[in-house]
């Protein structure tokens, strides 16, 4: 099963001009069959939407503004790193985020999540279900929302809201752009950049799980790993984007590796200069393991040899004697006992799988998301965007809502609840000069707000 997926993988990041010079007789056998598959598949996906449209599949609208973070490919476009960047950022303002995550591959994103966050506000739901586990997560903390107009987030000072540190006060979707069953305030759509459509197929014959037309939906599109590839692919990414959305603000990130921790003793950690001018063995089962490999050589390690595995993989017995065999022919080579480097995702996997691997010792890499400067924008205008969608959402208002005696839920305190034309226009108006942006250009329906889409030059003057 493990070569089938490294076959199809390797199908769908190859151009189909080039299948016939770059692909072996067992892989080019296998393209009828996944086109076929790719054919059924796409018809789903158009059903499932319009079904979704027509109202035929419900929506559940939660009572706290939803953060959504997806992509439109298969694994290692960065969604896991971002929802901890911004889960940390609103827990770091006092307003307690809820995570919701399916839990897919064992669980390890879920995993990594609550280590990476543990001793924050932040929640961790997972589950198939997301608008179930957050239905249930809500009746246990209860909810609150910040104020727009007061509470500052992402400013580095903690929210004046009235909730208590427990309630939850955002909720933020992992891997959340094809589960439409939970309406949304924000979509933030992340892209690979070292492989961002791959042979622009749908699944399974591409990486492509929505035709690229899908970044239409997107709020905010972020080009992840964008510090490795050239500037000028850069540039051609950003068209192929703003083709599809031309207003869209797009940013740039990139993982930033801050020290080791040791797979058989995580309480050592190590710097990353304690392990320059080794020999290095990186073992991952990741959807973008290039990415992985980039960052390590940066490091200055003597040598670098990998072992690729499919995302999500679990390591087994049979894996862990290739791994012994590797590491018996390089330390043959080199004259040096070389090191294991695994990412945080694979060892909250398969913890107990290192330990098989002594005497050799194994490091995992713990990197963060960092928002890079380009053309302008930084990471205040990154967090200053988010916060304006939120509170042009309609849905952020004063107050706390607690379950009464009959058990739903009530408001605890007078929240802001646009009911009229009116009321709209003064309660947009009111949220866009909090932000210095006239109110002129501001288009209400009754019951409904509409706000134009704005682009980064205009929010970067204020």
């Amino acid at each position: 099963m493990e070569k089938l997926k490294m076959a199809v993988s390797r199908i769908s990041s190859i151009p189909p001009r080039l299948w016939l010079t770059n692909l072996s007789a067992s892989e080019l056998s296998l393209i009828p069959l996944l086109s076929l598959v790719s054919s059924l598949y796409s018809a789903a996906v158009r059903l499932r939407h319009y079904l979704y449209i027509l109202g035929v599949l419900r929506k559940h609208r939660l009572p706290v503004p939803v953060i959504s973070v997806g992509n439109l490919t298969w694994g290692g476009n960065g969604k896991t790193p971002m929802v901890e960047f911004l889960a940390r950022a609103f827990a770091d303002d006092g307003i307690s985020p809820l995570i919701l995550t399916r839990g897919y591959g064992g669980a390890d994103e879920a995993k990594m999540l609550q280590r990476q966050l543990q001793g924050t506000s932040a929640k961790v739901g997972v589950g198939a279900n997301r608008a179930a586990i957050a239905s249930r997560f809500l009746e246990r903390y209860g909810c609150a929302a910040f104020n727009g107009a007061t509470d500052r987030p992402f400013t580095g000072t903690k929210s004046e809201s009235l909730s208590t540190p427990s309630q939850i006060g955002v909720a933020i979707l992992d891997d959340g752009m094809q589960h439409l069953s939970i309406q949304r305030d924000l979509e933030i759509v992340m892209v690979n950049a070292l492989m961002p459509w791959g042979n622009h197929h749908l699944l399974p014959l591409g990486p492509l799980r929505e035709p690229l037309t899908a970044l239409g939906r997107a709020n905010i599109v972020v080009i992840h790993h964008a510090d490795l590839i050239p500037e000028e692919d850069v540039d051609a990414l950003e068209s192929t984007i703003l083709q599809v959305q031309e207003s869209v603000p797009i940013f740039h990130t990139k993982m930033a590796p801050i020290n080791f921790f040791s797979c058989q003793d995580t309480a050592r950690k190590m710097p990353l200069n304690a392990v320059a001018a080794t020999v290095f063995l990186c073992l991952s089962g990741i959807g973008s393991a290039d990415s992985f490999i980039k960052r390590i050589e940066r490091l200055g390690p003597a040598h670098v040899d990998r072992l690729d595995f499919s995302d999500h993989h679990k390591f087994q017995l049979k894996d862990i004697e290739m791994v012994q065999a590797r590491l018996r022919a390089l330390e043959s080579k080199f004259g040096t006992k070389p090191i294991v480097i695994v990412t945080e995702k694979d060892y909250d996997r398969s913890p107990e799988a290192f330990e098989y691997l002594k005497p050799y010792e194994v490091l995992a890499v713990c990197c963060r998301l960092q928002v890079l400067r380009h053309n302008g924008t930084t990471e205040d205008t990154f967090k200053k965007i988010i916060k304006l969608h939120l509170c042009q959402s309609g849905r952020v208002f004063h107050g706390v809502v607690t379950n009464d005696d009959n058990g739903g839920q009530r408001l605890a305190s007078p929240c802001v609840h646009v009911t009229s034309f009116e009321g709209q226009r003064r309660a947009v108006h009111r949220r866009r000069s909090d932000f210095g942006l006239s109110p002129a250009a501001t288009c209400v329906t009754p019951l409904k707000v509409v706000l134009p889409r704005f682009t980064l030059a205009r929010i970067l003057q204020n």
